[in-house]
């Protein structure tokens, strides 16, 4: 068997695997279709992320530097590629009692052709039917974040709200926005493509920004009020620039992207200074949750699971491209890594879903 690794920085490959035996408490599943996730992960591929060298110490809520003596975050040879699964159990261990073999589930994990998961008192292992779309099911992890960010921008019937970046959290954070009840929605990305399904999905506008002053086409767009709400997911610091200059009086940007350093340039005078805006840093997995105790993340997870299991999202368009298991290593290098431009949320299909 096969599993997706990064053996360098930028350098994905297949590896051959054995499964070890099960524990009472475990079930073995055979994957059928998977994910990687286009951002956190493809720091970690790319060997940029903060947390090779630096931890995030939850006693002094900083980031801090690990000590020499210390392993590092990241370790290239065998890093697993991968962030959601679907697949059929075809083993279960004696302790389990709410799975059977033949259930279709879906969970977190790498890329490779078989999982071993917990599945006692494991609310993350989550079973669906036979005719659910694997595509949904793949997107549970973006759309915690997508709406993470809707909750922590207050969106409210009636609002102008505006989507920056258009990858699997933007698409989703769109749908959410006009199912929501906003009045105007507006999204924003340079790619044709992105812009296209985001409008077939709920977006009144789209904005390319490489080709506009996105912040005053906003207002243009909201008769000069502005957005209530903007939700970034790209990282950019034009983005952001944009945002702060496109947000209504007294609005709220939900920062839902993980950036990079940010270059000289970024001005928070102008705009930003005069219109008593909000940037509200929005992590659906941070505990306690903004709205503890009513909500936590298994709150965010259960409504999310259920969104996606009854087509209230769909995500058949975010899944793109769809590539196969055996291609895997140059589809993860080419549509994740080289060109990012070129996909929105990629597909490794193992036979099983195209």
């Amino acid at each position: 068997m096969k599993k997706l690794v990064a053996t360098a920085p930028r350098i994905a490959e297949l590896k051959e695997y054995g499964d070890r035996p099960i524990e009472g408490n475990e079930v073995k599943v055979k994957v059928e279709f998977a994910a990687p996730k286009h951002g956190t992960e493809l720091a970690d591929f790319r060997g940029t992320t903060p947390f090779i060298d630096g931890k995030f110490d939850n006693d002094w809520k900083i980031f801090m530097q690990r000590e020499e003596d210390e392993p590092r975050g990241i370790i290239f040879g065998d890093l697993p590629i991968g962030n959601m699964f679907v697949g059929t159990i075809i083993e279960v261990g004696s302790e389990v009692k709410e799975y059977k073999v033949g259930d279709r589930v879906c969970s977190y994990g790498p890329i490779k052709e078989t999982q071993i998961v917990n599945a006692v008192d494991n609310y993350k292992l989550r079973k669906m039917s036979k005719t659910a779309s694997a595509k949904n099911a793949v997107c549970y992890d973006p759309a915690q974040f997508a709406l993470g960010g809707i909750r922590d921008a207050n969106i409210r019937t009636g609002d102008n709200v505006v989507v920056i970046g258009l990858g699997a959290i933007g698409q989703i954070a769109i749908q959410l926005a006009k199912k929501s009840g906003a009045s105007v929605v507006i999204g924003i990305d340079p790619i044709e493509k992105r812009r296209m399904i985001a409008e077939k999905h709920g977006a009144d506008y789209t904005l390319d920004s490489m080709s506009c002053d996105a912040g005053l086409e906003i207002k243009k767009l909201t008769d000069k009020l502005g957005a209530d709400a903007i939700i970034e997911t790209s990282g950019n610091v034009y983005a952001l620039q944009s945002a702060l200059k496109g947000l209504a009086y007294g609005g709220t940007i939900a920062y839902v992207a993980f950036p990079k350093p940010f270059p000289a340039g970024l001005w928070l005078g102008q705009e930003a200074h005069y219109n008593y805006g909000k940037i509200i840093f929005s992590r659906a997995c941070s505990e306690p949750n903004p709205e503890y105790p009513r909500w936590n993340r298994k709150r965010i997870e259960d409504v999310c699971w259920n969104l996606l299991m009854s087509g209230h999202i769909d995500c058949e368009d975010i899944i793109d491209p769809v590539v196969s298991f055996a291609d895997v290593a140059e589809g993860f290098s080419r549509y994740v890594d080289r060109e990012p431009e070129s996909s929105i949320k990629l597909g490794v299909d193992f036979g099983g879903e195209k």
